[in-house]
C-alpha cells in the first residue's frame, strides 16, 4: 500500500488515463438513480397493490438491504480480483435482473426479489469506487474524488424524482427496471480497465456469514415496519449466531479486526445515524407531499429537484473544502445546515410546498458536506492493510441505516401518539405527525454531532500505515 502522499503506480495509470474516472463516473450515476427513482413512485405501487406505506416502503429498503450487503461482498472481491471484471459481473446482474421485474411487475413478492437483486447488482459500483480511490489515491486527491462522486450521486438524487415522477405520470412505474439498460456501453469501457500489480489475496468470500446478516437485517426490517417485538427474537438470534461465526471463522464476512478500532466503531455509528436520518428524510418528504398537499408524482419531483441540484454543486465544493480546509470542518457545516432545515421543516410542514423545497435544499446540501467528510473520516481511522474491509462494513453499515430510517420512519407514520399538537404554528391536524417526526430526527441529529465532537473534534486523525 501506498503512502497517503503519493499515488500507487495502479493510481496514476487510472488517474492520467481517464478510463477510471469517465466509467465510474457514469455508472455510478444510474446506480443512485434507481435507488432513488422508486421513492415518489411508493404512493402509486401501495395503491395498485393496496398496501400500507409502510409496506409499500419494502419497495426502497430491499434494494437498500442488499445494496449495503453486496457493497461488503463485492469490497472483498476486490482484493482478490481485478476491478473491471467485477464491475462487469456487477453490471450485468443489474440490467438482467431490470429486465425480469418488467416480466413480473403484476406480484408484488416477486417485485421486492427483483429490487433485492437489482440492489446487489448495483452495489458492485459504489463499493468498487470507494476502494479504488481509497487504496490507490493520495489523500488530497481522494477528498476531490469524492467529492466529485457525491456531486454526481447528488445529481441522480436530483433527477431521480423526475424520472421517477414524469414516468410512473405518463407511462408506468414497472418501467423504472429498466433504467440499468443505459450502463450496457460501459461493459466495454470496463473490460479495458487497466490491471494492476497488486498482489491478490486468495481467500474466499463468506457467503454463509453474509446469508446470516441477510436473515438478521430482513428480521429487523419486519421489526422495524411491522412495529411487534416477536420479531426481534429470530433477530437475536441471529445476531447470535452471527457474532459467534465472525469470531470463529477462518475468513469472515466481516473481518473482526475492525471491531478492535474504536475510532473506527465510533465513526461507523455516527455515520449509522447520520445516514438513517438522511434515507428517512429522502422517504418522508414524498410520502408527505402526495399524502399531506395532494401533490401528484410528477410535481413531486419537481419540489425536489431544486434542492438536489444544489447538491451536486456544493458536493464538488466539499470535496475540495474537505482537502484544504480538512473534514472536521465541512462536517460541522453540514451538520448545522442539516440541523437549520429539520427545524424548518417542523415549523413549515403545512405550509407552501416552495418553503418545504427551499428547506430540502439545505438538507441536500448539509448531505453533501457530511457524506464528504464522514467518508474521510472513516479512511483516517482505518491502516492500509484494512481499507478494503474497513470500506466495504461502511458501505454495509451506511446501506442498512438507510433501510433502518426508511424502515422505522414508515412504521412511525401508523403511531397515533406522534401526532399530538407541539407546535402551535401548525395549522393541520394531520400535519402534526409529519411535524413532530423532524423534531425526532433533530434530536437523532444533534446526539451524532455531539458525538463527532467529541470523539473527532479535539485531536486530528492520522492513519497509521
Amino acid at each position: 500500500m501506498n503512502s497517503p502522499s503519493a499515488e500507487s503506480p495502479a493510481g496514476q495509470i487510472l488517474s492520467r488515463s481517464g478510463i477510471f474516472s469517465a466509467c465510474i463516473v457514469y455508472v455510478l450515476f444510474f446506480a443512485v438513480l434507481n435507488e432513488s427513482v422508486f421513492n415518489v413512485s411508493i404512493p402509486q405501487i401501495a395503491q395498485q397493490f393496496q398496501l400500507l406505506p409502510s409496506q409499500g416502503s419494502w419497495i426502497v429498503t430491499t434494494f437498500i438491504v442488499t445494496f449495503g450487503i453486496g457493497q461488503t461482498i463485492f469490497a472483498k472481491l476486490s482484493d482478490r480480483f481485478e476491478i473491471g471484471p467485477l464491475l462487469v459481473i456487477g453490471i450485468l446482474i443489474y440490467v438482467i435482473s431490470g429486465v425480469w421485474g418488467i416480466i413480473l411487475q403484476k406480484w408484488y413478492a416477486w417485485v421486492l426479489i427483483v429490487r433485492a437483486i437489482q440492489g446487489f447488482g448495483a452495489s458492485s459500483l459504489k463499493a468498487l469506487t470507494l476502494v479504488a480511490v481509497a487504496r490507490y489515491f493520495s489523500t488530497e486527491r481522494r477528498a476531490k474524488l469524492f467529492g466529485l462522486f457525491i456531486s454526481v450521486e447528488a445529481m441522480a438524487v436530483a433527477a431521480g424524482p423526475i424520472v421517477g415522477g414524469y414516468i410512473t405520470s405518463t407511462l408506468h412505474w414497472s418501467l423504472l427496471f429498466l433504467i440499468p439498460l443505459f450502463l450496457l456501453p460501459a461493459l466495454i469501457l470496463f473490460l479495458k480497465l487497466p490491471r494492476t500489480s497488486q498482489v491478490k489475496n486468495k481467500a474466499k468470500v463468506d457467503l454463509f456469514g453474509a446469508s446470516l446478516l441477510s436473515i438478521f437485517i430482513a428480521c429487523l426490517m419486519l421489526a422495524c415496519t411491522e412495529a411487534q417485538w416477536y420479531y426481534l427474537l429470530p433477530c437475536l438470534l441471529t445476531l447470535s449466531i452471527l457474532i459467534i461465526h465472525v469470531i470463529r471463522a477462518r475468513n469472515p464476512f466481516v473481518d473482526p479486526i475492525l471491531f478492535r478500532n474504536l475510532p473506527y466503531l465510533i465513526g461507523i455509528s455516527i455515520s449509522f445515524i447520520v445516514f438513517g436520518i438522511m434515507l428517512g428524510i429522502v422517504f418522508i418528504v414524498p410520502v408527505m407531499l402526495a399524502g399531506l398537499h395532494q401533490l401528484p408524482t410528477d410535481r413531486i419531483g419537481i419540489v425536489l429537484f431544486p434542492g438536489a441540484v444544489f447538491s451536486v454543486i456544493f458536493g464538488v465544493i466539499a470535496g475540495q473544502m474537505t482537502a484544504r480546509k480538512g473534514h472536521r470542518f465541512v462536517f460541522y457545516i453540514g451538520y448545522l445546515l442539516i440541523g437549520a432545515a429539520l427545524l424548518l421543516f417542523a415549523g413549515m410542514t403545512d405550509k407552501s410546498i416552495w418553503y418545504i423545497s427551499g428547506s430540502l435544499a439545505f438538507i441536500y446540501i448539509g448531505m453533501s458536506f457530511m457524506q464528504t467528510a464522514l467518508t474521510e473520516t472513516i479512511t483516517r481511522t482505518l491502516p492500509a492493510s484494512q481499507i478494503g474491509a474497513g470500506m466495504g462494513f461502511y458501505g454495509l453499515a451506511v446501506g442498512v441505516s438507510g433501510a433502518v430510517g426508511t424502515a422505522a420512519v414508515s412504521s412511525l407514520l401508523n403511531v397515533k401518539a406522534l401526532a399530538v399538537p407541539l407546535l402551535p404554528f401548525i395549522e393541520q391536524a394531520n400535519a402534526h405527525i409529519y411535524s413532530n417526526l423532524f423534531l425526532l430526527l433533530f434530536v437523532l441529529s444533534l446526539a451524532a454531532g455531539i458525538l463527532y465532537l467529541g470523539i473527532f473534534g479535539i485531536r486530528p486523525i492520522t492513519r497509521k500505515d
